[in-house]
């Protein structure tokens, strides 16, 4: 049986980060519980928002709990892929257009 670094288990420890950091770790879960409040976007919406963060991210305990959490808020497959690609498109096109930043270094030193 292969072994890896990522334990789905540990998803259920998170809150234990606060055992060794409490008041830090408490502003952490303070803000966490802020953000994800209904505001100007619906639960919803931020749910498909931290999923295709997480994806961008490659955090698998994200993914993870933002899939579940999308399924409990009525978020079809179809919803989830779409956020998945806009978060991928996003992270393509931030990673070419830094291709700009060495074409402008390539053309300085291009004598």
């Amino acid at each position: 049986m292969m072994s890896n670094y990522y334990d789905d288990k540990d998803l259920r420890k998170f809150g234990k980060i606060t055992e060794w950091s409490e008041e830090l770790g408490n502003k952490f879960f303070d803000y966490y519980s802020e953000v994800f409040k209904e505001g100007a976007l619906s639960a919803r919406e931020k749910s498909l928002i931290a999923l295709a963060v997480a994806h961008t991210e490659q955090c698998p305990y994200c993914i993870d709990a933002y899939t579940k959490d999308g399924l409990q808020k009525a978020i079809t497959k179809e919803e989830m892929m779409e956020a998945i690609h806009v978060g991928a498109a996003i992270k393509s096109g931030a990673t070419l257009v830094h291709g700009v930043q060495m074409m402008n270094k390539v053309n300085k030193l291009d004598l």
